[in-house]
């Protein structure tokens, strides 16, 4: 009754699609110790029960006090009726103006806090704040922190970066497993370093025992 894919790709490109990747990883890691927070990529959201035909499918999703559960749909009856509180949706090639502000009469409509709306190609990020019962455009995202995530955006760049609440960068992917293999070789820089001194330390203890001397003393 509730379908929970429509047998779309998640992206239409690899540009989107890393860009939601980014997005999504870099809140999951932000709230990796928070139980009540869920985050989420492409999941339909369905705001009223019984009318499956009204739903949409952020890119990624935010709900502030709903537990960390695997889902097939955000479902809002089942939350405690808590929708989504924050959404980012990456700009595609074939979407239409028409698509766009369809959306954000859906976001406006059903109780959206934050709506966010990035243009890889464009370079170019819109934002919507709830005031007074409406989204309201924000006039400049240029350092603009959202203040239900505590995140900032920064768009002096040649593309957008977001840092997380602790200053860290939002990373992608391979950015991610550049890191990654960073540290791991500098790990084994470090136990090399360490075997060769204990060689080292090896070897003059024999040395100083050949002499009639007690290494330990």
């Amino acid at each position: 009754m509730y379908p929970e894919t429509d047998g779309q790709p998640r992206a239409e490109n690899t540009i989107q699609y890393r860009w939601i990747v980014t997005i999504q990883g870099g809140l999951d890691a932000q709230y990796r110790h928070h139980p009540n927070v869920f985050v989420a990529g492409d999941l339909f959201w369905y705001p009223v029960e019984g009318h499956p035909e009204i739903r949409t499918d952020p890119d990624v999703l935010v709900a502030l006090g709903r537990p960390k559960e695997d889902r097939g749909s955000y479902m809002q009856w089942l939350e405690d009726d808590v929708p989504p509180q924050v959404l980012f949706e990456i700009q595609s090639p074939s979407n239409r103006a028409a698509e766009m502000q369809s959306k954000w009469e859906f976001y406006d409509r059903y109780g959206v806090e934050e709506y966010y709306l990035y243009d890889p190609e464009e370079v170019t990020l819109i934002g919507w704040q709830r005031r007074g019962g409406h989204l309201v455009e924000i006039e400049r995202m240029d350092g603009w922190v959202s203040p239900l995530l505590g995140i900032r955006f920064d768009m002096s760049g040649d593309e957008l970066q977001i840092f997380g609440s602790d200053g860290q960068r939002f990373l992608s992917y391979l950015e991610v497993t550049a890191l990654r293999d960073q540290d791991q070789r500098a790990r084994q820089r470090a136990q090399k370093q360490a075997e060769e001194a204990a060689r080292k330390a090896e070897r003059l203890a024999a040395q100083l025992r050949a002499m009639g001397i007690d290494p330990e003393a």
